[in-house]
């Protein structure tokens, strides 16, 4: 990751909180679409921000472009034969597509309505085609809505049907008559944190998109060492433990379904601009007979059920390249070898910052990484309590600045986070928890060694008695735990779940 800072010194910039080091300047093209008066003065006030921070704005995309900006009008269905993550290649002879980023306009109303449509749907118990009357909807598509409303509530549904209708991943939702009201940052795991109106907002959107193409990802895993001779494999006790905490994890319902855009939306594949489907969630144990983890493989190259393995569904993780760009991976002799989860990289990096301790593994003392096990989710922790599990904040600018899955970033936000673990850090703390809370995105949980338990189940078990209790609300931006009474912190944050207005 290329850590060359951009200072900004647009006006409103001392409104703002300081962004991340490692931003560096970028490339913006506009690629006109259907607009509103609001739309074009959010456009035009953009650019300027842009260039104000030390971006270049291009008439049209290059090779050397990193954003696409367009546009389109809240519910209505846009043909993906207009839009420019379909067609931007074509169209402009560019060999890959850049990120694009549509600004869509909700008047209020439309906005509320929507939302308390699918309020009203949510609360139902069985659901029919006529509850989602919708344009350019899968037929599938409802089932889809529903389990993401059951996630994160209407704005999820609400936000992957403005996905749909605009063929985009990454929108900002400018809700407002002739001024907006509020900007929403919606992407592919379902994020919507909120820009406020105020003398900063322009350049807080233009810090947000800049944050999100500067996170690079980190995903060209590569082989490495020679493979796990299949004998060898059947004889190793992680396999079977890593289904065994699949099923007692997906029984307590961590895992959501995976999402697959042809039930969402019918739209050709775009293999360089967002697989085609993705899962949710991720999770890693150490083998001390491999002195590796062993992973999830990710839910991008087919489907996965995180809450069902086989060992096809299994990686061996060696460690991260010494570029950064991804994890070292050990092929198994006779499996399918699938690539493992995008998150690979926080997860074999974050032994790195932490002790090593002696252990005995049950065949014999080893030494291994103070965290056993390792639990990724997009989930929130509603509480916890501070005698058993410790909660670890994130970098400061990862709260007002959002990064997502599989980037270099999010693994330098988990790794920073955990290396400060007072309970990872003392293997003699009695915590067997540590955890944060990825804001737009998830929770992350180590779990430590417990003699007599299976990988995982100190997670399991702290669920059940309540002392994590895990919540589908995942916040979307500054965070904080205070007192709940009875021992417990709960989570406190700026930007409360979205509701309709009343």
């Amino acid at each position: 990751m290329t850590h060359a800072h951009v200072h900004p010194h647009g006006q409103g910039h001392q409104h703002l909180p300081p962004p991340h080091d490692w931003l560096r300047p970028i490339r913006v093209a506009v690629v006109p679409g259907p607009t509103t008066p609001l739309l074009d003065d959010t456009l035009a006030a953009l650019l300027e921000a842009f260039g104000a921070h030390g971006h270049a704005v291009a008439r049209q995309p290059d090779e050397a472009t990193d954003v696409l900006l367009t546009t389109a009008r809240f519910n209505e269905n846009l043909s993906w034969r207009q839009a420019p993550l379909f067609t931007a290649r074509r169209r402009y002879g560019i060999r890959r597509t850049p990120a694009v980023f549509t600004l869509v306009h909700a008047a209020p109303d439309a906005f509320d309505r929507v939302l308390e449509h699918f309020e009203r749907v949510l609360a139902q118990d069985t659901h029919t085609p006529e509850d989602f009357p919708f344009e350019g909807l899968a037929p599938d598509a409802g089932h889809v809505l529903v389990e993401q409303g059951r996630r994160g509530g209407p704005i999820l549904a609400l936000e992957r049907l403005v996905q749909v209708h605009a063929k985009s991943i990454r929108n900002v939702l400018l809700v407002g008559d002739r001024q907006p009201h509020a900007a929403y940052h919606f992407d592919l795991v379902g994020a919507h944190p909120r820009t406020d109106p105020g003398p900063a907002f322009h350049d807080e959107i233009v810090l947000r998109i800049v944050t999100s193409v500067c996170a690079e990802e980190v995903t060209d895993h590569e082989p490495s060492g020679p493979a796990v001779p299949a004998q060898a494999w059947r004889r190793l006790a992680s396999p079977a433990a890593m289904r065994h905490a699949a099923r007692e994890l997906g029984r307590r319902g961590f895992f959501t379904e995976m999402i697959r855009i042809a039930d969402l939306a019918r739209v050709p594949a775009v293999s360089d601009a967002v697989a085609s489907q993705y899962s949710e969630g991720c999770f890693a144990t150490w083998e001390p007979g491999l002195d590796a983890l062993v992973a999830t493989v990710t839910g991008s190259a087919r489907p996965v059920d995180k809450a069902a393995l086989t060992d096809d569904d299994l990686a061996v993780l060696a460690g991260v390249r010494p570029d950064g760009r991804g994890a070292l991976v050990r092929p198994v002799e006779g499996r399918a070898n699938v690539a493992p989860s995008s998150e690979s990289v926080e997860m074999c990096a974050v032994d790195g910052v932490l002790p090593r301790v002696v252990v005995d593994t049950g065949a014999g003392e080893a030494e291994v990484p103070v965290a056993r096990s390792k639990l990724h989710g997009h989930r929130g922790v509603r509480a916890y309590d501070p005698e058993r599990v410790e909660f670890v904040p994130l970098d400061p600018p990862y709260y007002h600045y959002l990064v997502s899955c599989a980037t270099g970033a999010q693994a330098e936000a988990i790794v920073g986070a955990f290396g400060r673990s007072e309970a990872l850090r003392d293997p003699g703390d009695p915590r067997q928890l540590a955890f944060t809370v990825l804001p737009g995105h998830g929770a992350v949980i180590l779990e430590k060694w417990a003699p007599g338990k299976a990988p995982f189940q100190v997670i399991w078990e702290h669920m059940d008695a309540g002392f994590l209790e895990v919540d589908p609300w995942v916040p979307q931006g500054p965070m904080r735990y205070v007192e709940a009474g009875g021992g417990r912190l709960q989570v406190e944050a700026d930007q409360p779940p979205v509701r309709p207005r009343r």
